[in-house]
């Protein structure tokens, strides 16, 4: 599998403190990497080494698969922060400035680019008067002149309403098809797990974890928690008498069942009749929201 992001113990230290912090990212080809942290974690200044807007204290980065920055970030496209328009121009005018500047020869990318983002209708309507979602958009149709394989967006979906996201979700899905991988930093976590194949979580500049989707699915799934005394006669019970193999057995006698979760009454009750002493039993699972919270009130008071 191809690589398009890989950094080694990236750091940026500012005034004599880690704001990156020895941080080991991995993208590969076609993610969507849903890059996760509180305000002030490390996300934008990450952003900013791999867009070579800021230069790394120590650490190295690949691109593609090189150490050859400068040729090779001519494949990235990157949102930083506030939309970078210019107010009086049109949707039009702005991407065809930007083409000017770049020096891009594709004589239809600009038409191309609005019809993809959605702002093919806007006419004459200057940009200081699009709402913040079409402003977010035609950040991004900036960022996609020269066709790049690889996208980094930082907070894309900030300040948006419903409605707006909706349709930020919808632009982010299509240009994946298309094979951009894309980097999204985001505090909307539940819109998040609805697009990111990948995640990463930042904190105090450390790269706390990085999992893919099936392992958050799995770390959240929804699940009646036991504890008991004899895991074998309780296993006997679940499968006799509530009729599911839906289960699993961690360490010190603890089962995980994934069935019945409406039904932590019945549960306990056709254990504690098929003489089974339960020390505990509980729901457990959780969003994204309730596992990123967890996992950062932990690594906080450590």
């Amino acid at each position: 599998m191809e690589y398009v992001l890989q950094t080694n113990n990236l750091s940026k230290v500012y005034a004599g403190k880690y704001v990156v912090d020895h941080v080991n990212m991995n993208i590969k080809r076609g993610d969507i990497y849903g890059f996760i942290g509180k305000n002030g974690a490390g996300k934008t200044t990450l952003i900013r080494l791999i867009a070579g807007l800021a230069l790394p204290t120590q650490g190295d980065i690949q691109l593609f698969g090189s150490t050859g920055l400068d040729e090779q970030r001519r494949r990235i496209g990157t949102t930083i922060e506030n939309p970078a328009l210019y107010p009086s121009m049109t949707a039009r005018q702005n991407l065809e400035y930007y083409v000017r500047l770049y020096g891009i020869p594709e004589k239809d990318a600009v038409d191309n680019i609005l019809e993809l983002v959605g702002l093919e209708n806007t006419n004459k309507k200057k940009s200081k008067n699009f709402s913040l979602g079409m402003k977010q958009r035609l950040s991004i149709a900036i960022s996609l002149l020269g066709n790049p394989d690889f996208l980094m967006l930082d907070e894309p979906t900030n300040g948006l309403d419903p409605f707006g996201i909706k349709q930020m979700r919808e632009l982010l899905l299509e240009l994946n098809k298309k094979g951009i991988t894309i980097l999204i930093s985001s505090h909307i976590l539940g819109e998040l797990s609805k697009i990111a194949t990948v995640y990463g979580i930042i904190n105090n500049g450390v790269l706390v974890e990085e999992f893919n989707k099936n392992d958050l699915e799995e770390r959240c799934k929804r699940c009646i928690k036991i504890k008991v005394d004899d895991t074998r006669k309780a296993i006997t019970i679940i499968e006799d008498k509530l009729s599911t193999v839906e289960f699993d057995v961690l360490p010190d006698n603890i089962i995980r069942l994934f069935s019945h979760t409406e039904q932590v009454s019945e549960v306990n009750k056709q254990l504690v009749l098929g003489d089974v002493a339960v020390e505990s039993i509980a729901l457990a699972g959780q969003d994204l929201e309730g596992y990123f919270v967890e996992l950062m009130e932990g690594k906080d008071n450590d």
